[in-house]
């Protein structure tokens, strides 16, 4: 088991594509996962007792090296001026449906998306259905995605100069946080079904947001969720940081989510160009 995360020994990334009309099933293949993570065996490959201070130097090397890759990745996204969004939820939070209504609604293009789960090609169908370019990154045993992940799915994706760029990560509000993908932000989708103290729970991932979405406020009279309490304990953990309280179901709050989107994307267009005024 992997000293930052427990991810399993056999955690290798595929990076697919849903069917062949951008690139056909007969080209894809996995290719080699050279997965960050040391692990230290003994006789017949069982496993050795790491002791505290090796397992804490061993996991400052895992993501030390993440965040070395990460900035190549930034660097290659800034100069294509490409904003992306790494997403963050737990399972059935609502993050696919999300992205299918705003890729269909926003108004905004071009938008890609990078996929990321452990298994199947299910939500990379759904996003190519709505006409959107995709790639699939299965992590097998492994709980997030990685920079070096990201760098191959950007290589097989090759999204266009100026895309919004929707990176989906493995639903999990744990190792997200720790793992820089070299994205401009880090949105969190909660949902009013998860319970208020979730922000409590998982402050890291909260601590790391830019946003934070709730989602399924149409079940707001059906469930046990404090909305202002919620916002309260987010605040507390990241003060300062934006909460949008929204329904992919009924539409509600789509509309700030969008114009956020479209603030965000002007901002670093902003950021690109004071940044070459500096370098003239």
């Amino acid at each position: 088991m992997c000293a930052t995360c427990g991810c399993g020994d056999d955690a290798a990334a595929l990076i697919r594509v849903p069917h062949d009309h951008q690139h056909s099933e007969a080209h894809d293949h996995a290719h080699e996962h050279h997965h960050p993570h040391e692990h230290a065996h003994g006789p017949d490959d069982e496993h050795v007792h790491v002791p505290a201070t090796e397992t804490v130097s061993l996991e400052l090397k895992v993501l030390a090296k993440n965040d070395e890759l990460a900035q190549r990745n930034r660097a290659w996204l800034a100069e294509r001026d490409i904003v992306a969004l790494n997403m963050t939820s737990s399972p059935g939070a609502g993050k696919t449906s999300l992205l299918e209504r705003t890729i269909r609604e926003s108004g905004q293009a071009p938008i890609a998306v990078i996929e990321g789960d452990q298994a199947t090609l299910l939500d990379a169908e759904r996003i190519q259905a709505t006409g959107c370019r995709v790639v699939q990154v299965n992590t097998g045993a492994g709980c997030h995605l990685d920079a070096e992940m990201m760098y191959r799915a950007l290589e097989r994706l090759d999204p266009a100069p100026g895309t919004l760029l929707f990176v989906e990560n493995v639903g999990n509000l744990v190792c997200p946080a720790l793992f820089d993908l070299g994205e401009r932000e880090k949105v969190v989708v909660i949902s009013v079904t998860e319970g208020t103290d979730k922000p409590l729970k998982y402050p890291h991932m909260f601590q790391a947001a830019g946003l934070v979405l709730v989602n399924k406020t149409d079940l707001l009279p059906y469930v046990d969720f404090d909305l202002d309490r919620c916002r309260e304990y987010i605040h507390s953990i990241h003060p300062g940081v934006e909460v949008l309280p929204l329904s992919v179901s009924s539409g509600t709050g789509l509309s700030t989510w969008y114009d956020w989107l479209v603030a965000r994307r002007r901002a670093a267009g902003s950021a690109a160009l004071e940044d070459a005024a500096g370098r003239a």
